[in-house]
Protein backbone atom coordinates (compact mmCIF):
# COMPACT_ATOMS: atom_id res chain seq x y z
CA UNK A 1 0.00 0.00 0.00
CA UNK A 2 1.30 3.18 -0.75
CA UNK A 3 2.30 6.08 2.34
CA UNK A 4 -0.90 7.71 3.04
CA UNK A 5 -1.85 10.28 -0.05
CA UNK A 6 -3.97 12.81 2.13
CA UNK A 7 -1.89 16.08 1.92
CA UNK A 8 -1.42 15.53 -1.77
CA UNK A 9 -4.13 17.98 -1.88
CA UNK A 10 -4.77 21.43 -2.22
CA UNK A 11 -5.68 23.81 0.88
CA UNK A 12 -8.98 24.73 -0.34
CA UNK A 13 -10.13 21.43 -0.55
CA UNK A 14 -10.28 21.23 3.44
CA UNK A 15 -11.12 24.66 4.16
CA UNK A 16 -14.29 24.19 2.08
CA UNK A 17 -15.38 21.24 4.17
CA UNK A 18 -14.74 23.38 7.22
CA UNK A 19 -16.74 25.79 6.42
CA UNK A 20 -19.47 23.06 4.44
CA UNK A 21 -20.05 21.25 8.32
CA UNK A 22 -20.07 25.00 9.82
CA UNK A 23 -22.98 25.61 7.25
CA UNK A 24 -24.69 21.89 7.64
CA UNK A 25 -24.42 21.23 3.82
CA UNK A 26 -20.78 18.68 4.77
CA UNK A 27 -22.48 15.85 4.11
CA UNK A 28 -25.29 16.22 1.64
CA UNK A 29 -25.28 13.36 -0.88
CA UNK A 30 -23.11 14.98 -4.25
CA UNK A 31 -21.87 14.29 -7.42
CA UNK A 32 -18.38 14.92 -8.62
CA UNK A 33 -17.43 14.84 -12.72
CA UNK A 34 -13.84 14.42 -13.98
CA UNK A 35 -13.82 15.36 -17.40
CA UNK A 36 -12.10 17.44 -20.32
CA UNK A 37 -14.00 20.24 -21.80
CA UNK A 38 -11.73 20.18 -24.94
CA UNK A 39 -8.93 17.98 -26.28
CA UNK A 40 -5.29 19.78 -26.47
CA UNK A 41 -5.14 21.62 -29.61
CA UNK A 42 -4.78 19.94 -32.73
CA UNK A 43 -5.25 16.57 -30.84
CA UNK A 44 -7.49 14.15 -32.15
CA UNK A 45 -8.26 11.78 -29.32
CA UNK A 46 -7.03 11.53 -25.96
CA UNK A 47 -6.08 8.38 -23.73
CA UNK A 48 -7.38 7.66 -20.09
CA UNK A 49 -4.39 6.56 -17.94
CA UNK A 50 -3.61 6.71 -14.02
CA UNK A 51 -7.02 4.97 -13.06
CA UNK A 52 -5.28 2.26 -11.30
CA UNK A 53 -2.90 4.84 -9.41
CA UNK A 54 -5.42 6.86 -8.72
CA UNK A 55 -7.95 3.33 -7.06
CA UNK A 56 -4.64 2.99 -4.93
CA UNK A 57 -4.36 6.72 -3.74
CA UNK A 58 -8.22 6.82 -2.70
CA UNK A 59 -6.92 3.58 -0.64
CA UNK A 60 -4.02 5.42 0.81
CA UNK A 61 -6.20 8.67 1.83
CA UNK A 62 -5.88 8.63 5.26
CA UNK A 63 -5.24 11.10 7.73
CA UNK A 64 -2.98 9.32 10.74
CA UNK A 65 -2.60 11.24 13.90
CA UNK A 66 0.72 13.22 13.39
CA UNK A 67 -0.98 14.68 10.29
CA UNK A 68 -3.87 15.71 11.81
CA UNK A 69 -2.20 17.80 14.33
CA UNK A 70 0.01 19.10 11.85
CA UNK A 71 -3.84 20.52 10.21
CA UNK A 72 -4.54 21.53 13.42
CA UNK A 73 -1.19 23.44 14.36
CA UNK A 74 -1.16 25.42 11.12
CA UNK A 75 -5.32 26.21 11.40
CA UNK A 76 -6.18 24.36 7.67
CA UNK A 77 -8.83 22.24 10.29
CA UNK A 78 -10.98 23.01 13.18
CA UNK A 79 -11.26 20.58 16.05
CA UNK A 80 -15.04 19.41 14.21
CA UNK A 81 -13.41 18.59 10.69
CA UNK A 82 -9.81 16.91 12.84
CA UNK A 83 -12.26 14.43 14.13
CA UNK A 84 -14.11 14.04 11.08
CA UNK A 85 -10.77 13.45 9.28
CA UNK A 86 -9.16 11.15 12.01
CA UNK A 87 -11.85 8.17 10.84
CA UNK A 88 -11.60 9.59 7.04
CA UNK A 89 -11.88 6.59 4.53
CA UNK A 90 -13.69 7.24 1.26
CA UNK A 91 -17.08 5.46 1.51
CA UNK A 92 -19.13 6.13 -1.52
CA UNK A 93 -18.77 5.03 -4.90
CA UNK A 94 -16.95 5.68 -8.38
CA UNK A 95 -17.64 4.78 -11.96
CA UNK A 96 -15.76 5.42 -14.62
CA UNK A 97 -13.72 4.77 -18.02
CA UNK A 98 -11.62 1.67 -17.83
CA UNK A 99 -7.43 2.80 -18.10
CA UNK A 100 -6.65 2.53 -21.76
CA UNK A 101 -9.91 3.64 -23.07
CA UNK A 102 -9.85 6.89 -25.81
CA UNK A 103 -11.88 9.70 -24.64
CA UNK A 104 -13.00 13.12 -25.95
CA UNK A 105 -14.58 16.27 -25.07
CA UNK A 106 -17.32 16.24 -22.65
CA UNK A 107 -16.46 12.31 -21.61
CA UNK A 108 -17.64 11.88 -18.32
CA UNK A 109 -14.16 10.04 -17.76
CA UNK A 110 -14.70 9.32 -13.47
CA UNK A 111 -18.19 10.18 -11.49
CA UNK A 112 -17.88 10.39 -7.78
CA UNK A 113 -20.72 9.81 -5.56
CA UNK A 114 -20.81 10.21 -1.18
CA UNK A 115 -21.50 13.04 0.87
CA UNK A 116 -19.89 16.51 -0.55
CA UNK A 117 -16.99 16.09 2.32
CA UNK A 118 -15.79 13.36 1.12
CA UNK A 119 -15.96 13.74 -2.43
CA UNK A 120 -14.60 17.14 -2.65
CA UNK A 121 -11.39 16.32 -0.78
CA UNK A 122 -10.55 13.88 -3.76
CA UNK A 123 -10.23 16.73 -5.99
CA UNK A 124 -6.30 17.34 -6.43
CA UNK A 125 -4.93 13.99 -6.13
CA UNK A 126 -7.57 12.46 -8.88
CA UNK A 127 -6.83 15.52 -11.25
CA UNK A 128 -3.02 15.56 -10.35
CA UNK A 129 -2.52 11.51 -11.24
CA UNK A 130 -5.25 11.82 -14.16
CA UNK A 131 -4.19 14.94 -15.84
CA UNK A 132 -0.36 13.73 -16.27
CA UNK A 133 -0.69 10.25 -16.91
CA UNK A 134 -3.21 10.64 -19.30
CA UNK A 135 -0.80 13.83 -20.95
CA UNK A 136 1.74 11.06 -21.07
CA UNK A 137 -0.59 8.25 -22.48
CA UNK A 138 -1.88 10.42 -25.08
CA UNK A 139 1.30 11.35 -26.62
CA UNK A 140 2.72 7.99 -26.30
CA UNK A 141 -0.61 6.11 -28.04
CA UNK A 142 0.34 8.54 -31.14
CA UNK A 143 3.91 7.63 -31.01
CA UNK A 144 3.24 3.96 -30.91
CA UNK A 145 0.86 4.55 -33.83
CA UNK A 146 3.54 6.15 -35.20
CA UNK A 147 5.74 3.29 -34.95
CA UNK A 148 3.55 0.51 -35.84
CA UNK A 149 5.20 -2.91 -35.21
CA UNK A 150 8.17 -1.48 -34.09
CA UNK A 151 8.92 -1.45 -30.44
CA UNK A 152 9.02 1.74 -28.30
CA UNK A 153 10.87 2.12 -25.09
CA UNK A 154 9.85 4.61 -22.63
CA UNK A 155 13.32 6.59 -21.72
CA UNK A 156 12.74 9.73 -20.46
CA UNK A 157 13.38 9.69 -16.29
CA UNK A 158 15.94 12.18 -16.62
CA UNK A 159 13.78 14.48 -17.90
CA UNK A 160 11.22 14.85 -15.14
CA UNK A 161 11.07 14.61 -11.65
CA UNK A 162 11.46 11.11 -10.08
CA UNK A 163 8.27 10.40 -9.25
CA UNK A 164 6.72 11.53 -12.34
CA UNK A 165 9.21 9.36 -14.26
CA UNK A 166 7.54 6.74 -13.03
CA UNK A 167 4.36 7.77 -13.82
CA UNK A 168 4.79 8.20 -17.00
CA UNK A 169 6.39 4.81 -17.51
CA UNK A 170 3.46 3.15 -16.42
CA UNK A 171 1.38 5.48 -18.62
CA UNK A 172 3.57 4.97 -21.85
CA UNK A 173 3.03 0.75 -21.24
CA UNK A 174 -0.55 1.70 -21.16
CA UNK A 175 -0.61 3.35 -24.62
CA UNK A 176 1.70 0.55 -26.38
CA UNK A 177 5.07 1.04 -25.29
CA UNK A 178 7.09 -2.00 -24.53
CA UNK A 179 9.28 -1.14 -21.78
CA UNK A 180 11.17 1.19 -19.70
CA UNK A 181 14.16 1.96 -18.49
CA UNK A 182 12.97 2.90 -14.82
CA UNK A 183 13.86 -0.11 -12.71
CA UNK A 184 10.84 1.55 -9.91
CA UNK A 185 8.45 1.06 -12.67
CA UNK A 186 9.38 -2.60 -13.14
CA UNK A 187 9.32 -3.24 -9.55
CA UNK A 188 6.02 -1.66 -8.56
CA UNK A 189 3.87 -2.02 -11.39
CA UNK A 190 5.56 -4.89 -13.67
CA UNK A 191 6.43 -3.12 -16.87
CA UNK A 192 9.41 -4.73 -18.45
CA UNK A 193 12.43 -2.85 -18.25
CA UNK A 194 15.63 -2.75 -21.02
CA UNK A 195 19.14 -0.82 -20.75
CA UNK A 196 22.81 -1.14 -21.71
CA UNK A 197 25.42 1.31 -22.17
CA UNK A 198 25.92 5.48 -22.32
CA UNK A 199 28.66 6.97 -24.44
CA UNK A 200 30.23 7.68 -20.49
CA UNK A 201 30.83 3.65 -21.01
CA UNK A 202 32.56 3.68 -23.55
CA UNK A 203 34.73 6.39 -23.01
CA UNK A 204 35.38 4.86 -19.42
CA UNK A 205 37.42 1.79 -21.35
CA UNK A 206 41.06 2.89 -23.20
CA UNK A 207 39.38 2.23 -26.53
CA UNK A 208 35.78 1.20 -28.33
CA UNK A 209 37.10 -2.51 -28.53
CA UNK A 210 37.71 -2.47 -25.10
CA UNK A 211 34.30 -1.13 -23.56
CA UNK A 212 32.27 -3.52 -26.27
CA UNK A 213 34.15 -6.63 -24.89
CA UNK A 214 33.43 -5.47 -21.39
CA UNK A 215 29.49 -4.86 -22.46
CA UNK A 216 29.42 -8.38 -24.14
CA UNK A 217 30.92 -10.46 -21.78
CA UNK A 218 28.55 -8.77 -19.01
CA UNK A 219 25.17 -9.05 -21.03
CA UNK A 220 25.37 -11.27 -23.65
CA UNK A 221 25.68 -10.82 -27.68
CA UNK A 222 21.85 -10.15 -27.24
CA UNK A 223 22.80 -6.96 -26.12
CA UNK A 224 22.97 -3.37 -27.76
CA UNK A 225 25.79 -1.57 -28.46
CA UNK A 226 25.89 2.16 -28.67
CA UNK A 227 28.06 2.87 -31.98
CA UNK A 228 28.17 6.48 -32.07
CA UNK A 229 30.84 7.59 -29.65
CA UNK A 230 33.73 7.90 -31.87
CA UNK A 231 33.41 6.46 -35.59
CA UNK A 232 29.78 4.43 -36.57
CA UNK A 233 31.36 2.31 -39.02
CA UNK A 234 34.13 1.05 -37.18
CA UNK A 235 32.40 0.41 -34.01
CA UNK A 236 29.16 -1.25 -36.08
CA UNK A 237 32.67 -3.47 -37.55
CA UNK A 238 33.72 -4.04 -34.44
CA UNK A 239 30.03 -5.09 -33.09
CA UNK A 240 30.11 -7.66 -35.64
CA UNK A 241 33.46 -8.83 -35.22
CA UNK A 242 33.30 -9.61 -31.47
CA UNK A 243 30.33 -11.61 -32.21
CA UNK A 244 31.24 -12.83 -35.20
CA UNK A 245 27.80 -11.72 -36.83
CA UNK A 246 25.26 -12.33 -34.24
CA UNK A 247 24.99 -9.17 -32.28
CA UNK A 248 21.65 -8.38 -31.37
CA UNK A 249 21.07 -4.64 -31.98
CA UNK A 250 23.34 -1.48 -32.24
CA UNK A 251 22.24 2.21 -31.31
CA UNK A 252 22.30 5.20 -33.46
CA UNK A 253 21.64 8.13 -30.85
CA UNK A 254 23.09 11.51 -33.10
CA UNK A 255 23.21 12.88 -36.27
CA UNK A 256 20.49 12.02 -39.37
CA UNK A 257 19.08 8.86 -38.24
CA UNK A 258 17.45 8.16 -41.27
CA UNK A 259 20.82 8.40 -43.69
CA UNK A 260 22.54 6.65 -40.70
CA UNK A 261 20.15 4.03 -39.95
CA UNK A 262 20.11 3.55 -44.05
CA UNK A 263 24.12 3.33 -44.21
CA UNK A 264 24.70 1.03 -41.19
CA UNK A 265 21.82 -1.54 -42.28
CA UNK A 266 23.53 -1.71 -45.59
CA UNK A 267 27.03 -2.23 -43.70
CA UNK A 268 25.31 -4.92 -41.14
CA UNK A 269 23.90 -7.08 -44.18
CA UNK A 270 26.82 -6.82 -46.08
CA UNK A 271 29.08 -8.12 -43.07
CA UNK A 272 26.29 -11.16 -42.78
CA UNK A 273 24.70 -9.62 -38.89
CA UNK A 274 21.60 -9.71 -41.25
CA UNK A 275 19.67 -10.16 -37.91
CA UNK A 276 20.97 -7.32 -36.25
CA UNK A 277 18.73 -5.02 -35.44
CA UNK A 278 18.80 -0.93 -35.15
CA UNK A 279 17.25 1.25 -32.58
CA UNK A 280 17.54 5.16 -32.72
CA UNK A 281 17.15 7.67 -29.94
CA UNK A 282 18.19 11.08 -29.69
CA UNK A 283 15.04 13.59 -28.50
CA UNK A 284 12.67 11.85 -31.09
CA UNK A 285 8.37 12.71 -30.85
CA UNK A 286 6.15 11.12 -32.77
CA UNK A 287 6.73 13.08 -35.78
CA UNK A 288 10.27 12.41 -36.05
CA UNK A 289 8.86 8.64 -35.85
CA UNK A 290 6.81 8.84 -38.53
CA UNK A 291 9.43 10.66 -40.67
CA UNK A 292 10.92 7.16 -39.82
CA UNK A 293 8.68 5.09 -41.20
CA UNK A 294 10.63 4.72 -44.41
CA UNK A 295 14.04 4.07 -42.84
CA UNK A 296 15.41 0.56 -41.49
CA UNK A 297 15.03 1.33 -37.66
CA UNK A 298 13.49 -1.71 -35.37
CA UNK A 299 12.49 0.18 -32.41
CA UNK A 300 12.49 3.59 -31.06
CA UNK A 301 13.80 5.30 -27.35
CA UNK A 302 11.89 8.18 -26.24
CA UNK A 303 12.96 10.46 -23.28
CA UNK A 304 11.52 14.17 -23.02
CA UNK A 305 9.22 14.02 -25.86
CA UNK A 306 6.99 11.43 -23.72
CA UNK A 307 6.98 12.63 -20.34
CA UNK A 308 6.74 16.14 -21.11
CA UNK A 309 3.02 14.95 -23.10
CA UNK A 310 4.89 16.21 -26.59
CA UNK A 311 3.74 19.67 -26.47
CA UNK A 312 0.49 18.85 -24.31
CA UNK A 313 1.47 18.64 -20.63
CA UNK A 314 -1.45 18.31 -19.28
CA UNK A 315 -4.77 17.31 -20.07
CA UNK A 316 -6.80 20.24 -18.52
CA UNK A 317 -8.96 17.86 -16.59
CA UNK A 318 -11.60 19.51 -14.25
CA UNK A 319 -13.40 18.07 -11.03
CA UNK A 320 -16.81 19.59 -10.89
CA UNK A 321 -19.82 19.16 -8.52
CA UNK A 322 -22.53 18.64 -11.10
CA UNK A 323 -25.24 17.43 -8.56
CA UNK A 324 -26.50 17.39 -5.05
CA UNK A 325 -29.38 16.87 -2.32
CA UNK A 326 -30.65 19.45 -0.27
CA UNK A 327 -30.75 17.68 2.60
CA UNK A 328 -28.48 14.84 4.50
CA UNK A 329 -30.98 12.30 4.20
CA UNK A 330 -29.61 9.17 2.05
CA UNK A 331 -32.66 9.05 -0.27
CA UNK A 332 -33.25 12.74 -1.07
CA UNK A 333 -33.58 13.34 -4.53
CA UNK A 334 -30.71 14.39 -6.31
CA UNK A 335 -30.73 18.34 -8.07
CA UNK A 336 -28.30 19.03 -11.06
CA UNK A 337 -25.99 21.89 -10.61
CA UNK A 338 -23.60 23.61 -13.18
CA UNK A 339 -21.43 26.35 -13.74
CA UNK A 340 -22.04 28.99 -15.88
CA UNK A 341 -18.95 30.81 -15.83
CA UNK A 342 -17.79 32.35 -18.99
CA UNK A 343 -15.24 29.48 -21.13
CA UNK A 344 -15.29 27.25 -18.44
CA UNK A 345 -18.90 25.95 -18.56
CA UNK A 346 -20.23 22.66 -16.87
CA UNK A 347 -23.15 20.28 -17.48
CA UNK A 348 -25.24 20.08 -14.34
CA UNK A 349 -26.59 15.70 -14.02
CA UNK A 350 -25.25 12.48 -13.90
CA UNK A 351 -23.72 11.45 -16.71
CA UNK A 352 -23.94 7.81 -18.38
CA UNK A 353 -21.53 7.26 -21.83
CA UNK A 354 -21.20 4.89 -25.16
CA UNK A 355 -18.98 5.05 -27.86
CA UNK A 356 -21.66 4.55 -31.07
CA UNK A 357 -20.21 1.89 -33.72
CA UNK A 358 -20.96 1.32 -37.16
CA UNK A 359 -21.79 -2.06 -39.05
CA UNK A 360 -17.95 -2.51 -39.07
CA UNK A 361 -17.40 -1.96 -35.64
CA UNK A 362 -15.80 1.95 -36.32
CA UNK A 363 -16.28 4.77 -33.59
CA UNK A 364 -18.92 7.02 -35.22
CA UNK A 365 -19.62 9.28 -31.47
CA UNK A 366 -19.14 9.64 -28.27
CA UNK A 367 -22.39 10.01 -27.08
CA UNK A 368 -23.36 11.04 -23.32
CA UNK A 369 -26.42 11.26 -21.48
CA UNK A 370 -27.61 13.30 -19.04
CA UNK A 371 -29.75 12.18 -16.00
CA UNK A 372 -30.40 8.45 -18.06
CA UNK A 373 -28.21 6.22 -20.09
CA UNK A 374 -28.38 6.63 -23.87
CA UNK A 375 -30.06 4.15 -25.70
CA UNK A 376 -27.93 2.77 -28.40
CA UNK A 377 -27.81 -0.41 -30.94
CA UNK A 378 -26.67 -3.41 -30.24
CA UNK A 379 -22.68 -3.18 -31.65
CA UNK A 380 -22.69 0.45 -29.50
CA UNK A 381 -20.30 0.03 -26.40
CA UNK A 382 -20.80 1.67 -22.71
CA UNK A 383 -17.92 3.02 -21.23
CA UNK A 384 -18.40 3.82 -18.01
CA UNK A 385 -17.58 0.58 -15.33
CA UNK A 386 -17.37 0.70 -11.61
CA UNK A 387 -14.44 1.50 -9.58
CA UNK A 388 -15.08 1.69 -6.38
CA UNK A 389 -18.38 0.55 -4.66
CA UNK A 390 -19.61 1.53 -1.46
CA UNK A 391 -16.02 2.32 -0.18
CA UNK A 392 -13.81 -1.00 -1.29
CA UNK A 393 -12.05 -0.94 -4.67
CA UNK A 394 -13.86 -3.32 -7.26
CA UNK A 395 -11.84 -2.16 -10.67
CA UNK A 396 -8.69 -2.73 -9.94
CA UNK A 397 -7.07 -4.28 -13.00
CA UNK A 398 -3.88 -5.77 -14.68
CA UNK A 399 -1.66 -3.35 -16.51
CA UNK A 400 -1.66 -6.05 -19.45
CA UNK A 401 -5.21 -5.46 -19.54
CA UNK A 402 -5.49 -1.43 -19.77
CA UNK A 403 -2.65 -1.75 -22.54
CA UNK A 404 -4.88 -4.43 -24.49
CA UNK A 405 -8.16 -2.38 -24.24
CA UNK A 406 -6.12 0.54 -25.39
CA UNK A 407 -4.89 -1.33 -28.77
CA UNK A 408 -8.63 -2.38 -29.15
CA UNK A 409 -10.32 1.32 -28.61
CA UNK A 410 -7.53 3.14 -30.83
CA UNK A 411 -8.31 0.67 -33.87
CA UNK A 412 -11.89 1.65 -33.25
CA UNK A 413 -11.19 5.21 -34.47
CA UNK A 414 -11.68 6.37 -38.04
CA UNK A 415 -8.10 6.90 -39.55
CA UNK A 416 -8.06 10.19 -39.29
CA UNK A 417 -7.96 9.76 -35.51
CA UNK A 418 -4.07 8.73 -36.55
CA UNK A 419 -3.22 12.11 -38.62
CA UNK A 420 -0.27 14.05 -36.97
CA UNK A 421 -1.52 16.81 -38.80
CA UNK A 422 -4.10 19.37 -36.56
CA UNK A 423 -7.57 18.80 -36.65
CA UNK A 424 -11.09 18.15 -34.96
CA UNK A 425 -11.65 15.12 -32.74
CA UNK A 426 -11.85 12.11 -34.39
CA UNK A 427 -15.45 11.71 -33.71
CA UNK A 428 -18.28 14.53 -31.99
CA UNK A 429 -19.38 14.18 -29.09
CA UNK A 430 -23.31 14.26 -28.67
CA UNK A 431 -25.43 14.79 -25.82
CA UNK A 432 -28.56 13.81 -24.98
CA UNK A 433 -31.15 14.77 -21.88
CA UNK A 434 -32.77 12.46 -20.00
CA UNK A 435 -35.30 11.46 -22.88
CA UNK A 436 -32.89 10.76 -25.53
CA UNK A 437 -33.32 13.72 -27.26
CA UNK A 438 -29.83 15.49 -28.73
CA UNK A 439 -29.50 19.17 -26.80
CA UNK A 440 -26.97 21.80 -26.92
CA UNK A 441 -23.17 20.41 -26.45
CA UNK A 442 -20.94 23.95 -25.11
CA UNK A 443 -17.89 21.32 -25.67
CA UNK A 444 -18.62 21.19 -28.74
CA UNK A 445 -17.91 25.01 -29.16
CA UNK A 446 -13.75 26.34 -29.43
CA UNK A 447 -14.29 28.47 -26.45
CA UNK A 448 -16.42 26.11 -24.68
Amino acid sequence: MLNSTALLTDHYELTMVRAAMGSGTAFRRSVFELFPRRLPTGRRYGVVAGVGRALEAIEAFTFDEPTVDWLLRHDVVDQPLADWLAGYRFGGSIWGYPEGEVYFPGSPLMIVEGSFAEAVILETVLLSIYNYDSAVASAASRMTAMAGDRSCIEMGSRRTNEIAAVAAARAAYVAGFSATSNLEAGRRYGVPTRGTAAHSFTLLHSCERAAFEAQLAALGESTTLLVDTYDIETAVRTGVELTQGTLGAIRLDSGDLAELAGEVRALLDSLGATKTRIMVTSDLDEWQIAALRGAPVDGFGVGTSLVTGSGAPTCGFVYKLVARSDTDEPDAPLLPVAKKSLNKTSIGGRKYALRRLDARGKAEAEVIGIGAPPNGDPNDRPLLVELVRNGAIVGAEPLSVAQQRHARSRAELPLSALKMSKGEAAIPTLLLDEHGATTDNPYARSEA
